[in-house]
């Protein structure tokens, strides 16, 4: 074995944690002629099919005529590589070319050893490293690369463990300086500038529109004081700057923004996605700017310009609620990690959660006149082995510090209990077809969706749509036609018999459990008070929600945990129903968004218990129910429509086109 074979297998937590924390401060089978009829009183549900056949062909459309049609596509745009710092050090070696060979249903090498492959390709990739130090410390480990004659190459490579942790050690240190500041010795344009075009030239590589799509992107990485204020940013083209804008540059996130302007005024149309608000201690969605003020029209403005979706769940936690936010949604404990990254401490809950900042956001725009919390939700996985491991029974872990199962029972430098990771979760985008401009517009629009892993495909619509569906829901076109899709805004405008019919629909995974149950979430602003509630609207099994609890009975869906098997003739392959909101008022500002569940399978802990014959650990649930989540729509009085489209380029009201033209920033 080599020397540097040797480093990269004895590289100790002792060795690398210092190090690393500046950087991570670190269906069932019956018969879809079964119909049931739904209560109209009090909830005042539809009547919907919630029997569907397993075998129907109209889950998904076949043809697609024209952009009415759209499609449910599945990707992922957060993933890391060797070209992460926080990944090298750890031992990975995977490539950025590996996580597009992954993504598109190749096996590839995993630090432990072994080869991993997902059970089906993604349609969509970005390989997103960090931006600082991207590809440097590679650089630095090849002995006739140019920075092998510089002090940090030469550590590096003498073979001595305590030099080349005296030098990784200083390179990520650089990151936690407030702002952080690059070593310009290693950091040169003529290093930088040949790694970020080789991100480029891969993306164009691994680009076959209509079956795969790549898109470029990276992480600006700033974590000042532990607080999380990482952002992805994914180009639409491959005509993108000359260099990435990193938290070296700047480490307001306003600056950034401020980048991606020009950066669209050039020609190189761009958006950003926020991550991991659960460990930002409050700070993703504070009320205030990065200078402490409170936040202004302008601000509103420049963040959904530029920062129209949200990633609510990953590997490091999902983040659309809390249980102490909301105490009443009996799904709120769904894999939250609260401590910060660094396993230093626990960080604030208030400003870290998307749905309190839905909630904010009402509140400023009934204020103040503005919203800078109009996000669609995305969910990614945020592996850091060129890999995308949302498969409960299929999990690699995050890093190299949890790459085997016996490493996941325990803690690392990251976080203390590296079984609080959730094997979560993917994006969802409805487009009209597989190809970079179409799903970056959907993107925009916020035609999206998150899925805790499996895919499930889940939609939204507001309109005037029949009060009888069944579970395979609406033809494509018919919903576009009559009614406003998820992530936009609509008004008093758009009420059918005084109130706003939603239309909402859900597919189980071919591969995966069945439903359980399809909800509505809403939040809204009265007099000044902001409140939430949970409403399940359709129920699997041919039950129905009860009229006053607006919960659906217990289908009795169980797991068998000596051997994770489940009961397959439980649940459903699809929900659909068209809902009226028994609480509803024209006068108040309101946001819904969808989520569904399935039954109750094996966590992924669970799996690698049984796999070793290990007990099961108590600290994290032995069951999981896998879930996806719509991106909302938001409804405001007629009377603030005009303030609501003058402020948000990316919330298009009520365009009957899912294609709607890019408005001018």
């Amino acid at each position: 074995m080599t020397i540097r074979n040797k480093l990269r297998n004895t590289v100790t937590l002792a060795v690398i944690a210092g190090s690393v924390c500046a950087l991570s401060s670190c269906d069932n089978n019956t018969s879809d002629e079964s119909q049931m009829t739904l209560p109209t009183q009090k909830s005042e549900l539809t009547t919907a099919d919630t029997k569907a056949n397993p075998q129907s062909t109209d889950s998904y459309p076949t043809t697609n005529i024209d952009h009415y049609a759209t499609l449910p596509f599945f990707g992922e745009l957060h993933v890391h590589s060797s070209n992460s710092p926080d990944a090298y050090i750890t031992g990975v070696r995977s490539s950025p070319e590996d996580a597009y060979r992954y993504a598109k249903g190749q096996s590839i090498n995993h630090i432990s050893g072994i080869k991993i492959s997902n059970r089906s390709p993604l349609d969509f990739m970005a390989v997103t490293d960090h931006a600082e130090y991207m590809g440097i410390l590679p650089a630095l480990s090849n002995p006739t690369g140019p920075l092998a004659n510089t002090w940090y190459g030469k550590e590096i490579l003498s073979g001595d463990p305590v030099r080349y942790q005296k030098a990784t050690q200083k390179i990520l240190f650089s990151l936690s300086g407030t702002p952080p500041k690059a070593i310009a010795e290693i950091t040169a344009e003529s290093i930088t500038s040949p790694i970020w075009q080789g991100y480029v030239e891969l993306a164009e590589k691994y680009n076959e529109p209509g079956v795969f799509t790549t898109f470029v992107g990276y992480e600006w990485t700033l974590i000042p004081n532990s607080q999380n204020l990482h952002r992805n940013i994914i180009f639409k083209g491959t005509d993108v700057p000359a260099l990435p804008f990193s938290a070296f540059d700047s480490d307001k996130p306003e600056a950034l923004w401020q980048w991606m302007e020009q950066a669209r005024a050039n020609g190189s149309d761009v958006l950003a996605i926020p991550h991991n608000s659960n460990v930002s201690d409050g700070t993703m969605f504070a009320l205030n700017d990065s200078w402490g003020n409170p936040i202004s029209e302008q601000y509103a403005k420049l963040r959904m310009r530029n920062e129209p979706l949200v990633e609510m769940s990953q590997i490091k936690g999902t983040s659309e609620t809390h249980p102490s936010l909301s105490p009443n949604d009996e799904w709120a404990d769904f894999e939250i990690l609260q401590e910060l990254l660094g396993g230093q401490r626990i960080g604030k809950i208030s400003g870290s959660y998307v749905r309190e900042a839905y909630l904010n956001g009402l509140a400023l725009q009934q204020e103040k006149g503005f919203n800078p919390f109009q996000f669609g939700m995305l969910a990614a996985s945020d592996s850091h082995n060129a890999s995308v491991p949302v498969e409960e029974d299929n999990y690699t872990g995050k890093l190299g510090v949890d790459a085997t199962a016996e490493s996941r029972r325990g803690g690392s430098f990251i976080n203390s209990q590296s079984s609080l990771y959730g094997a979560s979760g993917l994006a969802g985008v409805w487009a009209h077809e597989n190809s970079r401009s179409a799903l970056f517009e959907a993107m925009q629009r916020k035609e999206v969706f998150a899925t805790s892993g499996p895919k499930m495909a889940i939609r939204l619509f507001a309109g005037n749509y029949p009060k009888t569906i069944k579970a395979t829901g609406l033809p494509s076109q018919e919903l576009y036609l009559k009614g406003v899709a998820m992530g936009n805004v609509v008004n008093s405008e758009h009420l059918v018999e005084n109130n706003l019919p939603l239309y909402v629909w859900a597919l189980k995974d071919k591969d995966g459990h069945n439903l359980q149950r399809l909800q509505i979430v809403k939040g809204w602003y009265d007099k000044g008070e902001l409140k939430e509630a949970v409403f399940d609207v359709a129920c699997s099994d041919g039950l129905s929600p009860n009229p006053n609890t607006h919960r659906c009975p217990n289908n009795n869906a169980g797991v068998d945990l000596t051997n994770c098997s489940v009961e397959k003739n439980k649940g459903n392959t699809q929900l659909a129903t068209v809902w009226r909101d028994p609480s509803f008022n024209k006068d108040q500002a309101i946001f819904y968004y969808a989520r569904v569940l399935e039954n109750p399978s094996c966590r992924w802990t669970t799996w690698d218990a049984l796999r070793n014959d290990w007990p099961l650990l108590d600290n994290v649930p032995a069951t999981i129910q896998e879930r996806a989540w719509s991106s909302p729509l938001w409804y405001h009085p007629l009377s603030q429509q005009e303030d609501l489209t003058k402020n948000h380029r990316t919330a298009n009201t009520v365009t009957k086109n899912p294609h709607p033209p890019s408005l001018t920033p």
